[in-house]
């Protein structure tokens, strides 16, 4: 066969996602030798070295002191070595590490802002098994990275060009371990509960996934005067989210049963996300806990701009509930940088996912777990209601979501018997129900997610559309 003209080169996959950077542990680009380069890069690019105009106003003060990284992780056993090898790069180009081993990614968030540091790193792969593990950045206003220093980072990583910006040996950094971190963050997540009330005769089983939380939810929640029967608190760097916490909340919906408890918390391994089990053993997510802190903030004023940020994932019957008390619906794409980025642009303090993400801008700066179980649970306090009673204000729409593995990620648009379907679906479900097809930007998965008045409807719907899907592109080996 002749070739026609030069033959196009396969675009290198971009090393962050929509969260960070995820794979495979002692796979690339999840390598000690990946990491040790990222740890240079982040250092590099705090240090004013071209982070580009919107980088430098990242960094927000002029800089007098040797540059600081904090590091925090979660329970995985590869854990140890990728904060090893980010800590030896972060040294190498004369920065200093502060380590302040497992805890929740949004206290990593609040100490890289609390301490002054200039950027934050986590190492988690959030909801995913052991096998996996991530690493994402915060700058030091306790958000995520700006695109440009994403992008320059990854240049550097790719191209290892640093101008010659490597300290002599008397100038590299050295490396501390911050033995206050979990009290300091404990210490935070107690003054986001108002100062009036108490937990003091309500029974929380909170699953803690054998993560990041382990010690930090039961112990805020027993400061504030709970009875707390802790779930998945023995980690040991392979069990982290295995059958327990928010993808498995199973475990906890049988310990609230057994012991009669209020409400149960499923936090995830990092513990950015929060699910809910009412006291009728009622699975209650993201969607309706956004829903009801939203009626109440709205009540008390609190709500400035009378909107929340939601995703495309986010229930219509959200919509629905809280039209009826005046509050608008914004949406965005999904993942929780983009609900924060939509918050920030238009002034809005809440927002949130329905897989438990939930935003609280007025207390931190990305979702938090242990934070939203603290709201909740002041309303039920506030409120004298239940759980069961509180989720009254949003009534769903059946939904269904089917995961398809694939083993590519083609354009959509190409395929051509999945787009025909899609098409007749949104013709059949035209005024009753809505189609949202994509593919999840952290794992190996197209999902088909369909909304309606039948869920048998839906359900057979979706599934056609996941065949069609497999047929364009092929089953996994």
């Amino acid at each position: 066969m002749t070739s026609n003209g030069p033959q196009a080169v396969p675009a290198r996959p971009r090393l962050f996602g929509t969260d960070g950077i995820r794979g495979t542990a002692n796979q690339e680009p999840m390598t000690s030798e990946t990491s040790l380069r990222l740890g240079r890069a982040i250092a590099h690019v705090v240090g004013g070295h071209g982070a580009g105009k919107a980088g430098r106003a990242a960094l927000g003060r002029k800089r007098t002191h040797r540059r600081r990284i904090l590091i925090g992780k979660d329970t995985r056993l590869s854990g140890y070595m990728f904060e090893t090898a980010l800590a030896s790069g972060i040294c190498s180009m004369g920065a200093d590490v502060l380590l302040v081993g497992p805890l929740p990614t949004p206290a990593v968030a609040f100490l890289t802002r609390s301490m002054r540091a200039d950027a934050g790193v986590v190492i988690s792969a959030s909801h995913n098994s052991y096998q996996d593990n991530g690493i994402k950045f915060f700058s030091s206003d306790g958000f995520k990275l700006p695109d440009e220093w994403e992008r320059r980072m990854e240049d550097l990583v790719r191209n290892d060009q640093y101008g010659g910006h490597r300290p002599a040996a008397t100038d590299i950094g050295k490396a501390y371990r911050i033995a206050d971190a979990l009290g300091r963050t404990i210490a935070f997540l107690k003054s986001a509960f108002p100062g009036h009330l108490t937990l003091e005769g309500l029974k929380v089983v909170v699953d803690c996934a054998n993560g990041a939380a382990y010690r930090a939810a039961p112990d805020v929640l027993r400061e504030l005067g709970a009875e707390v029967i802790p779930v998945a608190v023995e980690p040991d760097g392979t069990n982290i989210n295995l059958d327990c916490g928010s993808v498995h909340p199973e475990k906890a919906r049988a310990a609230l049963l057994e012991h009669g408890a209020d409400l149960a918390v499923c936090l995830d391994g990092d513990a950015d996300r929060a699910l809910f089990i009412d006291e009728k053993g009622a699975l209650v997510d993201g969607d309706e806990v956004l829903a009801m802190c939203a009626i109440e903030m709205k009540r008390a004023g609190r709500l400035p701009t009378g909107a929340v940020v939601a995703t495309v994932m986010s229930n219509m019957g959200l919509d629905l509930g809280l039209r009826e008390h005046g509050i608008e619906v914004l949406r965005t794409g999904i993942g929780d940088r983009y609900v924060v980025e939509a918050m920030r642009q238009g002034g809005h303090n809440l927002g949130g996912e329905q897989s438990g993400h939930l935003v609280f801008l007025d207390h931190n700066t990305t979702g938090d777990g242990c934070l939203t179980a603290l709201q909740v649970l002041a309303l039920m306090i506030e409120q004298e209601k239940s759980l069961s009673e509180l989720r009254r204000g949003m009534g769903k729409l059946p939904q269904v979501v089917v995961n398809v593995p694939v083993r590519e990620k083609r354009p959509l648009s190409e395929l051509l018997r999945a787009r025909a379907r899609i098409t007749e679906c949104e013709h059949l479900l035209d005024g009753r129900g809505r189609v949202l097809v994509r593919y999840s930007g952290t794992e190996p998965l197209a999902r088909v997610m369909l909304e309606g008045d039948s869920e048998d409807e839906i359900r057979r719907l979706a599934q056609s559309i996941a065949d069609a899907i497999q047929a364009d592109l092929g089953v996994p080996g």
